[in-house]
């Protein structure tokens, strides 16, 4: 792989990574916003939104490793900061694939006119909630890969 294409994977990696940090914040606010309008068909968004956000991560997720190899040798780039990145990220994509699927399984349980219960949609905003800060902190330790003045 010549530089040049190991660039644009690194571009691949910064332009995919805010889907999932986007996506599952938007997610928390719709289905938050469904459990207050107690609307099934605004829940039934939330949950799509939430499965189609976890197949988004797994892009953001795969070029992970070759961003890394991009940026390591570049001047401020710190083993460590990008070690504590990787680690988060990790723990984000496997939380946000499982709230993924739960979402998922509620969409397929659900369909058809059966009505969302109240509990399966707190789980899904409880879970959307520690997923969102999930993101948010792996967010805030990618930034600090290449930007020392958030360090």
């Amino acid at each position: 792989m010549s530089n040049d294409d190991a660039m644009n994977t690194a571009h691949l990696h910064l332009l995919f990574n805010h889907l999932p940090v986007l996506g599952t914040a938007f997610g928390l606010g719709i289905v938050g916003f469904a459990l207050w309008r107690r609307s099934q068909e605004v829940k039934q968004v939330a949950f799509g939104l939430l499965v189609v956000t976890a197949l988004l991560a797994i892009p953001a997720y795969l070029t992970g490793e070759p961003a890394e190899s991009v940026v390591k040798s570049l001047p401020g780039v710190s083993a460590a900061v990008t070690e504590r990145h990787e680690e988060a990220a990790g723990v984000a994509f496997g939380s946000l694939l499982g709230l993924g699927a739960f979402a998922l399984v509620g969409l397929l349980l659900f369909r058809r006119g059966r009505l969302i219960p109240a509990w399966f949609g707190i789980t899904v905003l409880v879970g959307a909630m520690a997923v969102s800060g999930l993101m948010a902190w792996t967010a805030k330790l990618g930034g600090e890969v290449r930007h020392t003045e958030i360090r």
